[in-house]
């Protein structure tokens, strides 16, 4: 395996689909991984025609993931697969990857990671059980500038961290009208979404990235979820209220009804002497504030940056960097994983996982369940 590319197989991402060829944009990025197999769709003509769009070979373009993953694992160990893709609406997650995971393959996965919390958590043991690796696709944590604004959260650069805010406006579900396309139409469907469609979709990447740029857990919550069209049975907008561990309150702010916004995600880190912001639509900068001094204007590939910083970045600077390379970031490194596996990799972050997939799954019931009651506070569970 230390002298030759991973073989990925997929599940999902076929004919149509948006977020399957991305997958395989970023696996291919770093040359690190090949598509080998896949079951690309649940109609099996247009699975193997998909296959064979892709080159793949005929006998490798199944009719379903559970024939994949019965003959992938009756091949030679020098041929089979070794981990898989899914890419499909959310609530078929738990069942692929739960025979994924059963007939020996590691797993990475689109979020969020399952169709429930308690699919998250009987997934979590099915993992230890069969000694698999898990990732979650949450693409913004590869962002070569997301890596070191966690870095001067953790150096103490910030000072002791009071507030967390994060926001994520997306403008494209903004009319009834735009409900009538693939991509709307599964995400809007609570049989194939889940009890959320804002939330559940883009709400929970920015419920991460204040996790993983703050160094905090949210404790508790207040949330006001609504379905802005009517007709709809998803929320499309919302706010949410936080309260971390150590003490720092947060805002929480995602929306898919916010006309002219594309793809809004920002953050900011507030702490006792400085604050940092970053955008998602100008990747390449960070900004470090303060009250006493000239703000700090920190670009990608420019000076002294932390190790995984530099480590998620590819180009020059001043060639920006966005989300297909933050994307492969999380392949690249999962592919190393893999390669280290059953070890750890040593000094370097894991992609987010298991742990990570739960916490995002109890965001989304959380904050569902928050903003259905009269009470203002309710504890973050994650069982």
């Amino acid at each position: 395996m230390q002298n030759r590319k991973l073989r990925m197989g997929m599940v999902g991402g076929g004919e149509g689909a948006f977020i399957g060829n991305v997958h395989r944009m970023a696996a291919n990025l770093d040359g690190q991984i090949e598509l080998v197999c896949g079951a690309f769709s649940s109609d099996p003509e247009k699975s193997k025609r998909s296959g064979r769009a892709l080159f793949l070979e005929t006998d490798r373009c199944y009719s379903t993931y559970q024939e994949m993953f019965t003959k992938e694992q009756a091949l030679d160990e020098n041929e089979r697969m070794d981990f898989v893709s899914i890419v499909t609406p959310n609530h078929l997650h738990f069942d692929i990857a739960k025979m994924a995971l059963e007939h020996g393959f590691h797993v990475i996965c689109d979020k969020p990671a399952t169709f429930t919390l308690a699919e998250a958590q009987i997934l979590k043991t099915i993992i230890a059980n069969n000694e698999c690796l898990y990732g979650l696709t949450h693409t913004y944590t590869g962002y070569p500038m997301v890596k070191h604004a966690r870095h001067l959260v953790e150096q103490g650069k910030l000072g002791k961290i009071v507030k967390v805010v994060a926001q994520y406006s997306q403008g494209w579900l903004a009319a009834s009208a735009d409900t009538n396309n693939k991509q709307a139409l599964w995400r809007l469907d609570p049989t194939q979404a889940g009890v959320s469609c804002c939330m559940g979709d883009i709400g929970v990447h920015a419920a991460n990235l204040m996790e993983y740029v703050s160094g905090q857990y949210i404790t508790d919550i207040c949330a006001d979820l609504n379905a802005m069209v009517e007709g709809r049975a998803l929320d499309d907008d919302g706010t949410v209220l936080t309260k971390f561990n150590d003490g720092a309150k947060g805002i929480l702010t995602a929306s898919q009804i916010s006309v002219g916004n594309e793809n809004g995600l920002a953050i900011s880190v507030y702490g006792e002497n400085a604050g940092l912001s970053w955008r998602q639509e100008e990747p390449n900068t960070l900004w470090v504030k303060y009250n006493d001094k000239p703000a700090e204007m920190v670009r990608t590939a420019v000076g002294d940056l932390s190790e995984e910083c530099m480590l998620a970045t590819r180009t020059p600077a001043g060639h920006p960097e966005g989300y297909l390379e933050a994307f492969a970031n999380l392949y690249s490194r999962f592919a190393q994983q893999i390669r280290t596996y059953p070890n750890e990799l040593e000094n370097l972050e894991s992609i987010p996982g298991i742990d990570e997939a739960i916490r995002g799954m109890a965001f989304i019931e959380n904050a569902v369940n928050a903003s259905q009651s009269d009470v203002k506070w309710h504890p973050f569970k994650i069982n």
